[in-house]
């Protein structure tokens, strides 16, 4: 999850890897970085956890024996902002497309060659490091998202317009990636399946699409982020999201769902649509023990609004909990939070 808690210059914090550890020394199998920049230009907030750089490697290594120590493996998530990305002087962000008014400059053709070059480099040092795998984040409006929305990327050569011109950008950062890391490290992606919350552009359809095609091109697991995924999809209100993807993904590719799950309950309703695991966030949040907890005792995860105390108690940083009350009803309105939203 995003929690801004490391250093400028991209290096890892002691607050990250406490953090961190906590949730594998609470038995999650697999634990996911949040968000890392694979180029410096395309860093997303400050305070973010880097991969761009050999001299991340270090830091990036001694998470990876943290996780392990507690049995749990760890997988970096790697992205680049995109238009997204932060601005300033020295940085130059690029998307499929221009955007002048914010500054945003269209990526060339040599930029691209040079994107796909930073994410299988950034791929590259995380099996260095020895992590256990890696996730290309290809939802919430990112780099890898921005090229795949129909809305946006209407570029006119071959990476945009046709939907096989914007899947064409995510499969050839996979393909990269698959080929600079050993066969036994794991490389999925993250997808987010149609439009909703804050992106348009997107189709079930496609994004399933999608899905065969990267599984085609070495994907190790496909994760879909669903935001509430309690619902059903949008474009076919029949069917969940989970049971779409599943019937059209090779049986051997697992797929992930996330998306507002607190309950052992929650997870077995996911599995049951198709799902073959499940990620947590903002349960992994307020309950770091989650698997012990809930599933193998039976106690409730400690559910919103809570206490920053709560959050502290937990091994979130002063600057974790002051970033988590920015969502509505997360933390007690007493310790600063914001009140939830209307329904």
């Amino acid at each position: 999850m995003t929690n801004m808690q490391s250093h400028a210059d991209g290096c890892v914090s002691d607050d990250e890897l406490r953090w961190l550890e906590a949730r594998a020394q609470g038995g999650f199998g697999v634990v996911e970085s949040c968000a890392t920049h694979v180029s410096r230009d395309g860093q997303g907030w400050e305070g973010e956890w880097g991969i761009y750089d050999d001299r991340h490697i270090e830091g990036w290594t001694e998470a990876a024996r943290a996780m392990h120590r507690h049995g749990s493996s760890l997988f970096a998530q790697i992205f680049h902002g995109g238009e997204r990305a932060l601005q300033g002087d020295d940085r130059r962000p690029v998307s499929c497309v221009g955007m002048e008014d914010k500054g945003v400059e269209e990526a060339s053709q040599s930029d691209i060659d040079q994107l796909i070059e930073d994410f299988a480099a950034g791929a590259e040092r995380a099996a260095k490091a020895g992590l256990d795998g890696v996730e290309l984040h290809g939802a919430h409006g990112y780099l890898l998202c921005q090229f795949l929305r129909a809305d946006m990327n209407t570029r006119s050569d071959r990476w945009g317009g046709s939907f096989e011109n914007r899947a064409r950008f995510i499969r050839s950062v996979m393909q990269a990636v698959r080929a600079r890391v050993p066969r036994d490290f794991v490389v999925g992606v993250r997808l987010s399946p149609e439009d909703g919350t804050f992106m348009t552009g997107l189709d079930l359809d496609e994004s399933i699409q999608t899905a065969q095609w990267l599984c085609e091109d070495g994907a190790d697991f496909i994760h879909i982020s669903l935001w509430d995924a309690h619902v059903n999809t949008i474009k076919r209100p029949d069917i969940h999201p989970a049971r779409a993807f599943r019937d059209a993904l090779p049986s051997e590719v697992p797929l992930i769902t996330a998306g507002q799950l607190w309950t052992t309950e929650d997870a077995r309703k996911q599995l049951d649509h198709g799902a073959d695991a499940v990620a947590l966030g903002r349960a992994a949040i307020t309950t770091p023990d989650w698997p012990h907890r809930v599933v193998r005792d039976g106690i409730a995860p400690l559910h919103p609004p809570v206490s920053a105390q709560e959050l502290r108690d937990r091994a979130l940083s002063e600057t974790f909990v002051n970033y988590m009350k920015r969502w509505p009803g997360f933390i007690h309105e007493k310790d600063g939070g914001r009140p939830p939203r209307e329904t």
